[in-house]
């Protein structure tokens, strides 16, 4: 049907103003925004990746060792050994401790960190198996500073000889912390072997750790 030009005009405007009042109504759902976790973290190689490793543990004064004979090893076992080793340690004694080893013990090894003249720890490490020690204590007539541990040496031909290490504490109470620290170092290792079927005999772990006595005065 033919309408004049204005209300063709007012119906266009109309239907127009419609549309566009339906098209500002009408709000489309925004896009989703899904975060993921980064695969890898890109470090300025100009910063250091990490710290120089520390360690942890007791400072000493490391003695030496000695070699000790017999089987059984009762409360004084050590005292001898020590003594040697204590002389020949007083020869050349400074006035200050002397600290030049970081002793760590662990659930299954003892580490014996040797210490550079900054007292920093070096790359050279003794390292003791708990399994083979066989007796430690903190209680000497000598120095009540100092702590000592037998342990069993296998050589090259499969031989083995015992033989006693000592080490100078900054205080009598650094020296027990040892031996209380070695101890519990053996329960958890002669646990471990029993769970695994290396120790067979029925015994308790108090019965076995007489061998591994820590005397504590």
């Amino acid at each position: 049907m033919w309408q004049p030009a204005t209300e063709r005009l007012q119906h266009f405007q109309t239907m127009l103003k419609s549309k566009l009042n339906v098209l500002t109504l009408k709000k489309e759902p925004l896009p989703a925004v899904i975060f993921h976790e980064p695969e890898a973290i890109e470090l300025c190689t100009t910063a250091p990746l990490m710290k120089s490793r520390t360690h942890s543990g007791c400072k000493v004064t490391y003695l030496g060792k000695v070699s000790t004979t017999g089987m059984q090893f009762l409360s004084g076992c050590t005292e001898k050994p020590v003594i040697e080793l204590w002389k020949k340690h007083t020869l050349t004694r400074e006035d200050i401790f002397p600290a030049n080893a970081l002793l760590e013990i662990r659930p299954f090894q003892v580490w014996l960190h040797h210490l550079d003249h900054k007292g920093e720890a070096t790359v050279h490490m003794d390292t003791f198996q708990v399994a083979r020690i066989a007796y430690c204590t903190a209680d000497h007539n000598v120095s009540p500073n100092i702590f000592a541990w037998v342990y069993r040496e296998i050589n090259d031909d499969l031989s083995y000889q015992m033989d006693c290490h000592a080490v100078e504490c900054e205080s009598k109470l650094e020296a027990k912390k040892l031996a209380h620290a070695m101890m519990e170092a053996f329960r958890k290792t002669f646990h471990s072997m029993k769970s695994d079927g290396r120790i067979h005999r029925n015994s308790s772990s108090e019965e076995v750790s007489q061998e591994l006595e820590s005397d504590d005065g």
